[in-house]
Formats: C-alpha cells, sequence, structure tokens
C-alpha cells in the first residue's frame, strides 16, 4: 500500500492581499516546474499544514496549499467579515494567478471538497482534475446529522461535551445557539463554546481513539478560528442559493476527471453523501476504505496518495 511521501525538504511561504483587509499565507511546495496542483483545506477556518503535502510525490508534483481567510495563519485571524464561499472561490483564482499557473489539480477533503466542488462549478475550464475525501455538500441534513442529531448517536460521550455549555431551552437549534455565544460580546464565553464546538468535531473525526485530540482541538489558537468560521458558514448554508446546489451543478463539471476517497465509517461526512454526487456523477472514481474522517487515517491516506501517483502517471 502506497504510503505517504516525506515531510518537504523545501517550502516557500507568500503573502497575498485578496482586498476586504483579507491577507493569505500560500506555501509552495515540491518542485517549482512540476504539475500543479492546489490543496483546499477544511473547516472551514481548519488552516494548512506542510503535512497536506505528503500526498503528492515531491518530484513530481507542484503543490500549493493556502490559509483560507480567518484560518490559520491568514489575516485577520478568525475574522468573518467578507467571508463566504464566493470569496474563498475568488480567493482560488486570485491564488492561481498569482502563482502564474493556468490549470492545475484541485485537491480538497471536507469542507476542503465542498469549495472543490463550488470552485470547479464556477471556474471548470481551469480544473484538470478533483481528487476529494470525504464528501461534504453543506446541505441541511449534513449539517443537522453532525450538529443536532445522528452522530450523537454514535457518540452520545463526546455529545455530551458538546451541548454542555448551551441551556436545554436552547438546544433545538444548536448551532444557532452557539452563533449567539461565539459572536457575543463575552469573551470567555466565546472561547468556551469554541472549545466544546472544535473537541467534538475532533473527537469523532478518527475510527481510533486518538488521546491527543482535546488538547490540539482545544487550543485557542485553533479552536477560535475553526469553530466562529465553520458556524458562520453553517448558519448561512454555506451560502449557496438552494439547499442541493452543488448537486444542480454536476453538469458544469462532469467531464473533470474525479477521484473519491471514502472512509466507510466516516461520521462527520457520512458516505451517503459522496453516493448522492456519485448518482449524479456516474463517471467518477469512488474508493470506499474502512476508515473515519480522517485524511491521516492509514486507508484513506494510503488511497489517497495511490490517486495523486495515478494523475501523476497520466502526465499530470
Amino acid at each position: 500500500m502506497p504510503e505517504l511521501y516525506p515531510p518537504p525538504s523545501r517550502v516557500t511561504t507568500h503573502w497575498l492581499d485578496v482586498g476586504d483587509g483579507h491577507r493569505l499565507r500560500i506555501l509552495e511546495t515540491g518542485r517549482h516546474d512540476g504539475i500543479p496542483v492546489v490543496f483546499l483545506h477544511g473547516g472551514p477556518g481548519g488552516g494548512v499544514s506542510t503535512a497536506s503535502s505528503r500526498f503528492f510525490d515531491p518530484t513530481k508534483w507542484r503543490v500549493v496549499l493556502f490559509d483560507q481567510r480567518g484560518a490559520g495563519r491568514s489575516t485577520p485571524v478568525a475574522s468573518t467579515d467578507a467571508n463566504t464561499t464566493w470569496d474563498l472561490v475568488a480567493d482560488i483564482e486570485r491564488v492561481r494567478a498569482f502563482m502564474g499557473i493556468d490549470r492545475w489539480h484541485v485537491f480538497g477533503g471536507s469542507w476542503g471538497s465542498t469549495l472543490a466542488l463550488a470552485y470547479a462549478a464556477t471556474h471548470p475550464d481551469r480544473v484538470e482534475s478533483l481528487c476529494l475525501r470525504g464528501i461534504f455538500l453543506a446541505r441541511q441534513k449534513e449539517i443537522r446529522w453532525l450538529y443536532q442529531f445522528g452522530a450523537s448517536e454514535l457518540y452520545p460521550d463526546a455529545w455530551q461535551h458538546f451541548i454542555a455549555p448551551i441551556p436545554e431551552d436552547e438546544r433545538d437549534d444548536l448551532v444557532q445557539a452557539y452563533h449567539r455565544r461565539l459572536f457575543g460580546d463575552d469573551r470567555d464565553e466565546q472561547l468556551r463554546c469554541a472549545q466544546a464546538w472544535s473537541v467534538w468535531e475532533g473527537s469523532i473525526s478518527r475510527l481510533e481513539p486518538d488521546p491527543g485530540v482535546s488538547g490540539r482541538f482545544a487550543s485557542p489558537a485553533f479552536a477560535l478560528p475553526f469553530a466562529r468560521i465553520e458556524c458562520h458558514y453553517f448558519v448561512n448554508g454555506a451560502f449557496f442559493d438552494t439547499d442541493g446546489w452543488l448537486l444542480d451543478q454536476v453538469d458544469r463539471m462532469r467531464h473533470i476527471p474525479l477521484t473519491i476517497v471514502q472512509g466507510r465509517y466516516d461520521v462527520v461526512c457520512p458516505v451517503r453523501s459522496a453516493f448522492d454526487l456519485v448518482e449524479r456523477w456516474p463517471e467518477a472514481d469512488l474508493r470506499i476504505v474502512t476508515a473515519g474522517h480522517s485524511s491521516f487515517d492509514p486507508p484513506v491516506a494510503s488511497a489517497l496518495v495511490a490517486a495523486t501517483d495515478r494523475f501523476a502517471k497520466l502526465g499530470g
């Protein structure tokens, strides 16, 4: 089975002002003259690390990763001003032009799959291929599964910690209840709720328990932008005009080669969404593996590396 490639030996950092007061951090690894690919991180609000470049052979790929608006080390941190799906789609185009790339492969997981599909539907002429993991179509039933009822039944222990900051009389709409607190004036409550929101998602992301999840996801530097930006997007239906907007756009991008790696036991983004997409896009190559949500669950990581290796062998 393919393994992750070694950590990058060369990382170049770029900064790009995209307007509206936002400045993006861009990381570039691999061969400068390699096959161009953009990595779209999850969340929204998750940010990138160079570890995500390890899905690509550094002797063949030119990997571009960037922190989306308000996420990671992009500034202003945790800002939701001028921060919508369509701002991010426009930013991907700005990054492409800034890096001097004409067409590129697009790789994304979880929210990154949502954003990749929105970008491909808007700019299909710029996309060589799509490699997606953990399909999330941002429909209300998917949001409610994760934050209202569904995942709660599989992880009732972690769920108790998630709902603890919210009074019982507000638990009929937890996304709205969290939104009021994450954007309220009480900074201590903001942080407490951000940590509960982030740890909930982290706790259910891997098939095997991860003892370090609470420390990483509860860190204020991660939890605040992650929770605020996610909640901002989900309370606004990810800024799509209709609930099934992405599925309705499939014909605009169906000519693009698509590989999907999906964990059979992905609780964050259940396999049903990948099936719904493939029903509209039967040419897609769907690989279901025995794993959870995380891209670093070994079966998911192996399948992703195999997919990028296949695209590289085809000459990009």
